[in-house]
């Protein structure tokens, strides 16, 4: 027995050492798979697991005796309450840690009922719960009733499948907030002799991308006729294979992205395997728009001060969406970062909204509102970018008795092209939102249509009204001898007879900002200042000087005029040697007009040529729009 042994260990050796170094890497088989096809017949076809989706609940299935449709059982699952803490819903995929062949089938097929008639969320294969599935595909057209039903989900491209670990999956949630029981039975992979002519579904047959741009070619689900009636299979990129006519232009990959590479037109083929089943998409690559070169200021109110939607600088409140998806919106958001700052992109805008109802915010103790804004589009009249507050009231919910609201719309100058905008908005402003102790949505709209959006937030902070100045203007410097000032805390001032004429229309009063005194206008159309019984020799004065604020547009066509007339020898209107001249001004003009700020109007007379004499000076009159105007500083100085 021990030679025997010892004999035939020999010639296993030998033939080792014969034929062991003469084997081709290149004849050995390629791995196999098995080509099974059952899934749950009368209990789980070899080898599978079930995985709970995230969030659903964990012991939603189980074997039912008693409800079958063929054989002894059938597979049951519990769909939870809405609000039930053992899982939001049922969901899961069956797995094969080995994978299987299924390129020699055409579809899923499995019977189906319910404890009532209900729509069913999604029902399909190629899951592996993963995270990484390649080949995911599912309808969501189903509808169980209280019968059993056999259904279809044809497979988008079954060459695709050849060790595919997704065998079966489904999510469903309750239906008017109640739960119910759905039994699946017979579930397996067929070839069946029904299925035929196969469309991808694509969201559009036009496509306009910038150079540099990578966008969504949007193919999304195939329809097959089956049995002479059309079914829509949601199928992921991965089935599809998409091919560019110009890739100098455009080019495609397995993950259905389109990268456009440099202006010009290039068609994109949508193929399954080797058929073409839709039409070309024509993509159109245009030259890239400008986009912000710095982030927008860093913000600098301190964080106890904030809640902030959105923001670097803070830490965020929950915001349940950035685009809520609203019927007849066309706005796509992007998620973009500049200068390393991570900001939100809107584009097609012509509405978009936000919600943050999960919980609402308390901004009863803020005092503004404030955002960002950058947009490469033209900002000059009429357009406008217009920003709404929601609050939901007491009961937090849309559509109750106490909700209220107030749209705020942004015009030039305030709102500019290419450049950070900063809105800094007063509560107060916002006079129809009556409450701010249930904010619950967010509101942009207008145009222009392309806007980036940054540091979103309420803050408590001074109150500013933007149609006074809040600080007076900057004190003059001339010597007092060389003054002639009808109007300055700095000199000793001429007698004016009136700041408003009996002829003139417009509204005067003497207020103070910053403690010092300063003519407001208002309702300006024209205004007469006459200092008609002291007439005012300036012929040794060389300028006209005004300090001038104003809270209205000051960009063409608005125009403020002044005007100098003088009475001539006799001091009196009318006497055949009274001269004037008008100015105009505007931002363009020298000097220029600016909105919300001191403008300093140091003019020389020699601008004012028909005011030929400056001997007896006895009128100023200034009119035009604007029409609220704060002035301060009159004076004639050499």
């Amino acid at each position: 027995m021990i030679t025997r042994k010892i004999i035939c260990l020999s010639l296993m050796a030998a033939l080792i050492l014969t034929f062991g170094c003469q084997r081709d890497i290149d004849l050995l088989e390629p791995a196999t798979y098995p080509t099974s096809g059952e899934v749950f017949l009368d209990g789980f076809g070899e080898g599978l697991d079930y995985q709970a989706f995230s969030n659903s609940k964990l012991d939603a299935i189980s074997l039912d005796v008693a409800e079958k449709y063929d054989g002894e059982k059938s597979l049951r699952v519990t769909i939870p309450n809405e609000g039930d803490p053992s899982g939001w819903y049922a969901g899961g995929a069956f797995i094969t840690a080995g994978g299987r062949d299924l390129s020699g089938y055409n579809a899923l097929t499995f019977w189906a009922k319910s404890s009532m008639v209900v729509p069913v969320g999604l029902v399909g294969f190629g899951n592996d719960n993963t995270g990484n599935s390649l080949y995911d595909a599912s309808r969501s057209d189903l509808t169980f009733t209280t019968h059993w039903q056999k259904f279809v989900v044809p497979i988008p491209l079954a060459s695709k499948l050849s060790a595919e670990k997704g065998m079966f999956q489904f999510s469903i949630g309750a239906y008017e907030k109640m739960g119910f029981y759905v039994w699946f039975d017979e579930i397996q992979f067929e070839k069946l002799g029904t299925i035929a002519y196969p469309r991808a579904v694509v969201a559009s047959n036009t496509i306009n991308a910038e150079a540099g741009e990578v966008v969504d070619a949007g193919v999304t689900a195939v329809t097959f006729n089956v049995n002479g009636i059309d079914q829509t299979v949601d199928a992921a990129p991965a089935y599809f294979t998409l091919i560019s006519s110009d890739e100098t232009v455009a080019t495609t990959d397995e993950y259905g992205k389109i990268t456009a590479v440099d202006i010009g037109t290039a068609e994109i083929s949508v193929n399954l395997g080797s058929e073409e089943v839709a039409e070309k998409i024509v993509v159109n690559v245009i030259s890239p728009s400008p986009k912000p070169a710095t982030a927008a200021p860093v913000p600098t109110v301190a964080a106890e001060d904030v809640i902030s939607l959105f923001s670097n600088a803070y830490n965020n409140v929950n915001v349940g969406t950035w685009n809520t998806g609203w019927e007849f919106s066309t706005a796509v958001l992007e998620e973009v970062q500049i200068a390393g700052d991570d900001v939100k992109l809107y584009t097609n805008l012509n509405f978009v909204g936000i919600e943050f109802t999960a919980p609402t915010i308390d901004a009863s103790s803020m005092t503004h509102f404030h955002l960002d804004i950058w947009t490469p589009d033209q900002t000059a009249a009429p357009a406008a970018f217009k920003v709404l507050l929601v609050d939901f009231g007491s009961n937090a919910v849309y559509g109750g008795d106490d909700d209220s609201s107030h749209e705020l719309s942004f015009t030039s100058p305030v709102l500019q092209s290419q450049t950070w905008v900063s809105l800094d908005i007063p509560f107060s402003d916002f006079a129809g939102l009556t409450s701010r102790r249930h904010l619950a949505q967010l509101v942009f709209s207008g145009d222009p249509n392309t806007v980036y959006v940054d540091n979103v937030y309420f803050y408590k902070g001074t109150v500013v009204d933007p149609t006074v100045p809040n600080e007076a203007a900057p004190n003059p410097t001339f010597a007092a001898s060389d003054v002639i000032s009808l109007f300055s805390n700095a000199y000793t001032n001429v007698a004016v007879d009136t700041w408003s004429a009996s002829w003139d229309n417009a509204d005067v009063a003497d207020i103070q900002v910053a403690g010092n005194d300063v003519k407001n206008y208002s309702n300006l159309v024209f205004a007469g200042i006459e200092f008609t019984s002291q007439p005012i020799d300036a012929s040794a004065m060389t300028h006209f000087y005004m300090d001038f604020w104003t809270p209205d547009p000051t960009a063409a066509p608005a125009v403020f005029r002044i005007k100098l007339v003088d009475f001539g020898a006799d001091g009196a209107f009318g006497g055949g040697d009274d001269v004037e001249h008008e100015l105009g001004l505007n931002n363009t003009t020298t000097p220029a007009l600016a909105t919300g700020t001191w403008v300093s109007l140091n003019i020389p007379l020699s601008n004012f040529p028909g005011l030929i004499t400056k001997g007896h000076l006895a009128q100023l009159i200034i009119s035009g729009d604007p029409n609220t105007v704060y002035i301060d500083n009159v004076l004639f100085h050499k």
